[in-house]
């Protein structure tokens, strides 16, 4: 099991509703820059030849969503690879809990509106993926997939 305890989820919750000020002089970054330049400690991200990352806009609901997804999902990953190297930092360990209760409530929303991530998510025990219309419709997406 990802946590510890119940405990420690009902300390992530509580965590969530509140700033989680984790300064280590600057050097975590938010996740929406983490995952624009692909890393999220300041002090290890170099630029390459001078370029500077892109910002990615989300147009829709749907997007923003998505991308809200897509950045916190990152930042668990990055984490999950700096905890690989240092097991004992329970700073950055407390920052990846709260990333993936972030990325559970994120996706029930997403789920909720717009249907199934991925293909064992079960949804009213109907098989959506099989209806109209396709992602590549137009006004289609995973909803109707």
């Amino acid at each position: 099991m990802l946590f510890d305890s119940e405990m420690d989820i009902n300390m992530l919750n509580n965590l969530m509703n509140t700033n989680l000020n984790i300064n280590y002089d600057n050097n975590i970054t938010s996740d929406k820059i983490g995952l624009q330049r692909g890393n999220m400690f300041n002090k290890e991200y170099k630029t390459y030849k001078n370029l500077n990352p892109s910002n990615i806009v989300a147009n829709t609901d749907n997007d923003s969503l998505c991308l809200k997804l897509f950045e916190t999902n990152f930042a668990i990953i990055d984490l999950n690879l700096y905890l690989d190297l240092h097991p004992d930092d329970n700073e950055i360990y407390n920052l990846y809990k709260k990333y993936v209760v972030d990325f559970e409530n994120y996706k029930k929303e997403y789920e909720k509106y717009y249907g199934p991530l991925e293909i064992n998510d079960i949804d009213n025990n109907t098989y959506e993926w099989l209806k109209n219309p396709w992602p590549w419709d137009k006004n289609g997406g995973i909803k109707y997939v």
